[in-house]
């Protein structure tokens, strides 16, 4: 399904760049996120992460969401704890090079603009964080930049305007944003069309559907990349102790996955998902995402929708590109469910809260 993200305002100042009416489309149902193949304290194998990847492409998923700074122990504060920054565009580049054939049946969104102590998304660091992204990939060029998190202190404008000299020069062929708000999202759309926004939903996360972000992104026709669809694995029905988690792993720093009674807290959503999983004969992560897709059968209502859900095999990649047709009643069940099961914790914790709706 070949998507084309609509252009920017019509009314922008006639001193403003001259640029293509339409931005570089993405296209769905399905993408795939690589976060967890490498942002983990030991990187998924590599053989095992490459099968991952054939699947998806088999599949028939085509964006492929990955991350500049999605390396073991990035955010660990312990200065002992080996970082690794770059895993995830190492794994890319070994990919690409087993596997040449399959570069041009992908298009490649990679997040940058993110240091260990937080976003930095001023012309010097879009700059630096383009080049290094770009080496990784043949011919020194992949298609979509995002900023993993807009700083307080660098204007959307800014970052936007930093990027378009390498759209000029072939370098990338668009732009994405991640977790900004309405606002935002408008005033980078008046500067350069945007490809699509990068923000969390899920049927424990639907925030988008009520601060204007879904609205705003339909008036101007920019896709949502829904990342966590599967609410960081918690929707899967498979994380139902505190201990299900390792000791270091980063969920636990989030609120609902900070303790057993947040975990406790939130089984009653889940409840109303296995339900309709029993009677689907599927799981409750097929439910999950195939509520989120759903939503791009009411284009009336909603902009374009497209998860990207992470998974380390082959297999569970295979399930979640599985798509479950929902009825409208199902749908609709689901969404009572969303707005009677109330949700205990935040999407983070008050120690991200800063980095949220930038």
């Amino acid at each position: 399904m070949e998507l084309t993200p609509g252009s920017t305002r019509n009314d922008r100042p006639s001193s403003a760049p001259a640029f293509p009416m339409s931005a570089f489309p993405i296209s769905g149902p399905t993408g795939y996120g690589l976060m967890s193949l490498t942002a983990r304290p030991e990187p998924v194998p590599r053989e095992q992460a490459f099968a991952a990847i054939n699947n998806a492409i088999k599949d028939g998923v085509s964006l492929l969401n990955g991350g500049e700074f999605y390396g073991p122990n990035f955010f660990n504060p312990d200065p002992t704890v080996e970082k690794r920054p770059f895993e995830n565009l190492k794994l890319l580049q070994a990919y690409f090079a087993k596997y040449p054939e399959n570069r041009s049946k992908v298009s490649v969104c990679i997040k940058g603009c993110v240091t260990p102590t937080g976003p930095d998304c001023s012309p010097e660091a879009v700059k630096r964080s383009i080049e290094n992204i770009a080496s990784f990939f043949p011919g020194n060029k992949f298609e979509l930049f995002e900023a993993g998190r807009m700083d307080a202190k660098t204007p959307v404008e800014e970052f936007v305007k930093a990027c378009i000299p390498f759209i000029e020069k072939g370098v990338i062929k668009g732009i994405s944003l991640s977790e900004v708000n309405a606002n935002t999202i408008r005033r980078a759309a008046a500067v350069y069309p945007i490809s699509c926004v990068e923000v969390e939903l899920s049927l424990w996360s639907t925030d988008i559907l009520k601060n204007g972000i879904m609205d705003t992104c339909r008036e101007l026709k920019i896709p949502i990349v829904a990342y966590s669809p599967l609410g960081r694995g918690y929707l899967t029905g498979k994380i139902n102790t505190i201990d299900d988690l390792p000791p270091n792993d980063l969920r636990r720093l989030f609120d609902r996955f900070a303790s057993q009674e947040a975990i406790d807290a939130n089984k009653h959503l889940l409840e109303r998902i296995g339900k309709l999983a029993r009677k689907k004969g599927c799981t409750m992560a097929q439910i999950a995402l195939s509520w989120v897709r759903t939503f791009n059968e009411y284009p009336e209502k909603y902009a374009t929708v497209i998860p990207i859900p992470s998974a380390s095999t082959p297999e569970r990649n295979h399930e979640n590109n599985t798509h479950i047709k929902l009825s409208r009643e199902e749908f609709e069940e689901l969404n009572r469910a969303v707005q009677e099961c109330q949700v205990y914790g935040g999407r983070y914790s008050a120690r991200f809260a800063g980095l949220l709706n930038g």
